[in-house]
């Protein structure tokens, strides 16, 4: 039981990988064990009872195959079911593992950026409707002004493979006019769902030049970084031998087409049932 094992990285899909990308980049010596819940995807328009029980079925598969840190690499779980994860279940089913979310590290920093004090977020209708973003970021920081646009079509355009395609123009300038009407102060615009960075091409080509697109990758990266640091004793039981495994609840050959465009690199996967 205590042996050292991978970290888990979990997401309903494919844009996990977007941030297994930056962790690998960022810590290219742990192993990271990935599982992509595609026969169940898209979260988003999915209950809280429904995606912290489907969370909470992802991260026992994650402590049975020996990780003693989970990261949910998806901004849905991580705002419907983190908190109940962390503060009810975990106590009652492995006490001394964890597991974290993309969330917390992200409006940590998200104040620093802005210069007018107005951000917006661009999510899935269950990641806004939970809003866990002006949560969170009210709590650090007090005096920002937060406002969301939720985006329904842009996942189901990404994992079909039209985000760099004439039709994703209309519902990226439609949700983008949506989001930046609510206040010409915006000046700061996150994209909280880790599907939307191969967006962000078409987001800044109808953004004014004078709002900033911030990705959560590298910040989530650097973030468990500093946490493996400031924890040295669950540090410890992250193995470290630079290995990568892909599962999925769907085709793994689908999977593995798909994926190269998130991760950058071609992936082999595996089946796996939850």
């Amino acid at each position: 039981m205590n042996q050292p094992g991978p970290i888990g990285v979990f997401d309903s899909g494919y844009g996990g990988l977007t941030i297994l990308r930056s962790l690998v980049k960022e810590l290219p010596e742990q192993d990271f064990l990935y599982l992509g819940d595609n026969a169940r995807a898209p979260y988003g328009p999915r209950s809280f009872e429904t995606v912290h029980q489907y969370t909470l079925e992802a991260v026992k598969w994650f402590f049975e195959r020996g990780c003693h840190l989970v990261v949910l690499a998806c901004n849905t779980a991580s705002a419907k079911a983190l908190r109940t994860i962390q503060q009810r279940d975990l106590p009652g089913i492995h006490p001394t593992k964890r597991v974290l979310g993309v969330i917390r590290p992200t409006t940590e920093i998200i104040g620093t950026m802005t210069r007018t004090g107005a951000v917006g977020i661009l999510g899935t209708s269950g990641t806004v409707n939970s809003n866990s973003y002006p949560i969170e970021i009210n709590h650090f920081y007090p005096g920002c002004r937060v406002y969301q646009e939720a985006c329904p079509m842009w996942v189901p355009l990404i994992e079909n493979g039209e985000y760099d395609k004439p039709g994703a123009d209309y519902f990226v300038q439609q949700h983008l006019r949506h989001l930046l009407s609510q206040s010409g102060d915006i000046d700061t615009l996150l994209l909280a769902c880790t599907h939307y960075p191969l967006l962000i091409d078409k987001i800044r080509q109808y953004l004014p030049p004078e709002v900033q697109v911030v990705t959560q990758g590298d910040i989530v990266a650097r973030s468990l970084r500093n946490y493996l640091e400031r924890h040295t004793e669950l540090a410890l039981h992250c193995s470290r031998t630079s290995t990568r495994q892909f599962f999925t609840t769907d085709d793994p050959a689908d999977f593995e087409r798909q994926a190269t465009r998130f991760f950058g690199d071609p992936v082999q996967a595996a089946h796996t049932e939850l």
